[in-house]
């Protein structure tokens, strides 16, 4: 039945080549016209290393003049050989056809012609039935009896599909070779004439043996059709094609090319010209879309996750991840998204209580504690699993992730005098008297929680996120250079003592799974973990790198007990930061004149006694340490010593509150 059918098709297709082609007629772009002499935006890492490019979004129509006679000349030999002599239909190509159809048994899709592939390309679905090839031939005379060869050939290279994204030669050209189609060599177009007829297996970025077959099979049929010479064909085949690599960080490139439009608006991208050179440091970048990408699937398939990554001295982000898989959804939750970060806010209030003159030796008390809210309600705050653990020194309090603690500190030194020294480190969060914000209750976006924590590796100087480093306009052949912007938001002793508390959080407190890390290189960091497990943070740091790692759903569910900042995020920093500070010297954080060491007893936070039977080292901003010996254990009889150093020359600082280390 098959074979009656195809016998159909056959003498139908006879009877349509009878009639004879009309002269051109009608305008046929369907897509602006390509601008002659575009470059794509090229991007490079910090180190020159090519990234990546951000290509226009448009399609474009290049004129049939503008497409190199050697590519032309190559489609038709490896296509439609009978292309200039056939009326759509090509009688002897449908009877190869068949002849193949009858031995294999089966109805293919040869004898299409350049016109049958054109229509069915425009519209027809790639159903194999005797139906649509009906459909096909009439559409087939109908263009051939409508426009020039010339016109329909034009036709074909504007809309077919060339794999990878690229429809047209438009945008074949520039996404395999970074050139207009009138650029093209003629070894180039060999290879872009072969692909058509399997794009996803043909084009230049496929398997090289594969490409390098279909290749020769376009250039032997130049050869016997008397289009090139057998040296000719040889040359051709020796030459070296060099194709441009695909991107290979399409979160950083897709958050670049935000930056341009937002910088220089829509056109620029459409316009093309220039070259970035991104903060990126490759290496990291493709190591930290891999580490999240593995990470967050080792929990859960279900889960997303973003990574920033910043040289705190300069504010470069040297790698940023905004999700697990960019093709699956390319939303930045690096950059854009806002999630409550829990108890990753906790350092920062921290610091700003040292600034006011409460010390890391201080003692405090987690006894229960209620607040009045409007309407006559009342907010207790609780820890974690609702323990209780009386009195702790605010060292340990960090350590331990004490809630209850943290919001007596906020309450002690104001939420206004916080939200200022929040917004000196680039956090903007909301000014009324809310406690709450002790445990990380107002959005943030990553970058800017990343970015809050570089004072505390960088001796108190903020420096904001930069991704782009300079940029260079080919066309006025000038650079536009993008410095740090560096301000002082806390002083360095401040950012020095509270990292020396966070460094306990990887010892023994709510990270302490990096405890063996910690130990081989000096780092600090904080988890965050929001109500019903909805979101596990953790930023840490050592004294060159800021990592921080987010993970959660979009959409905000729980994601139930143990999903905690310790046991899901910090891993993934522990997996990232490890070799990504392979090469890196283990230094340690500077130590700034203005701190002093006092031994402490940890019990009472007074100066150690020598019948204290535990006694420590701790840090004190100079002026805020303890001058009074402990009490408990005989302290009273002792004289008080003077403080250690004197206030530094022209500064000026509030007296503690009480020679009682509280």
């Amino acid at each position: 039945m098959s074979n009656l059918l195809y016998c159909l098709t056959l003498f139908i297709a006879f009877v349509l080549t009878l009639a004879s082609p009309a002269g051109a007629q009608d305008a046929i772009a369907t897509h602006p016209i390509q601008p002659a002499g575009y470059s794509s935006i090229k991007v490079f890492d910090r180190n020159g290393r090519f990234a990546g490019r951000i290509l226009p979004e448009k399609r474009y129509w290049v004129p049939i003049d503008r497409i190199p006679a050697f590519l032309q000349n190559a489609v038709v030999a490896v296509e439609d050989a009978r292309f200039y002599e056939h009326g759509g239909i090509d009688v002897r190509g449908i009877a190869r056809a068949l002849v193949k159809d009858v031995v294999k048994g089966r109805l293919a899709e040869g004898g299409s012609t350049i016109t049958q592939q054109l229509i069915k390309n425009k519209y027809l679905s790639g159903e194999k039935s005797i139906e649509r090839k009906l459909e096909e031939a009439r559409l087939a005379m109908d263009y051939e009896k409508k426009y020039s060869k010339k016109q329909i050939l034009e036709m074909y290279f504007n809309e077919i599909y060339y794999g990878r994204g690229a429809w047209g030669i438009a945008q074949a050209a520039r996404v395999y070779f970074d050139k207009n189609p009138e650029e093209l060599t003629e070894a180039e177009c060999a290879l872009l004439a072969g692909v058509p007829k399997n794009p996803g297996r043909y084009n230049p970025l496929g398997k090289a043996a594969d490409v390098g077959r279909r290749r020769d099979v376009v250039l032997k049929r130049m050869t016997d059709l008397k289009m090139i010479s057998a040296r000719h064909k040889q040359k051709l085949r020796s030459q070296r094609v060099a194709v441009t690599p695909p991107d290979q960080a399409s979160w950083y490139l897709a958050h670049i090319r935000n930056l341009l439009v937002e910088r220089y608006g829509t056109q620029v991208i459409e316009s093309g010209g220039l070259e970035v050179t991104a903060a990126m440091d490759l290496n990291m970048q493709k190591l930290a879309e891999k580490t999240l990408r593995e990470g967050v699937k080792r929990v859960s398939p279900d889960l997303q996750g973003a990574l920033m990554s910043l040289d705190p001295a300069t504010g470069d982000v040297l790698a940023a991840v905004g999700g697990v898989d960019f093709a699956k959804s390319s939303y930045d939750r690096a950059f854009l998204a806002r999630r409550q970060p829990g108890s990753a806010i906790k350092p920062l209030i921290y610091a700003a209580a040292l600034e006011k003159g409460i010390t890391a030796a201080s003692v405090w008390d987690d006894s229960p504690v209620a607040y009045v809210r409007g309407a006559n309600q009342t907010w207790k705050p609780r820890n974690y699993g609702g323990e209780q653990y009386g009195e702790l020194s605010l060292r340990k309090a960090l350590a331990y992730s004490n809630n209850v603690i943290t919001v007596k500190v906020l309450e002690t030194i104001g939420v206004p005098y916080f939200v200022e020294i929040a917004r000196n480190l680039g956090l903007s969060l909301r000014s009324p008297n809310d406690l709450s914000l002790a445990l990380g209750t107002d959005e943030v976006t990553l970058r800017d929680l990343v970015s809050a924590y570089t004072p505390l590796a960088n001796g108190g100087l903020r420096a904001e996120a930069r991704t782009v480093l300079r940029i260079y306009d080919k066309r006025r052949r000038a650079w536009t250079e993008n410095p740090p912007a560096v301000t002082q938001a806390i002083s360095p002793a401040a950012a020095y003592v509270t990292t020396q508390m966070l460094k306990d959080v990887l010892a023994y407190g709510t990270a302490k799974s990096l405890r063996k890390f910690s130990q081989a290189r000096p780092a600090a960091g904080k988890t965050g973990t929001t109500d019903d497990y909805r979101d596990a943070w953790f930023i840490g740091y050592t004294p060159g790198v800021v990592t921080g790692i987010w993970v959660g759903h979009d959409k905000p569910r729980p994601g139930g007990k143990g999903f905690t900042g310790g046991t899901v995020a910090a891993p993934i920093w522990e997996r990232f930061m490890g070799p990504a500070l392979s090469g890196r010297p283990a230094a340690d954080f500077a130590r700034p004149e203005t701190v002093v060491a006092v031994t402490v007893d940890p019990a009472t936070g007074y100066r150690a006694a020598p019948e204290c039977p535990e006694q420590r080292e701790e840090l004190f901003i100079a002026g805020t340490e303890p001058v009074a010996y402990c009490p408990a254990h005989g302290g009273e009889l002792l004289m008080p010593e003077s403080p250690d150093l004197p206030v530094p020359e022209g500064e000026t600082r509030e007296p503690a509150a009480t020679d009682n280390p509280m």
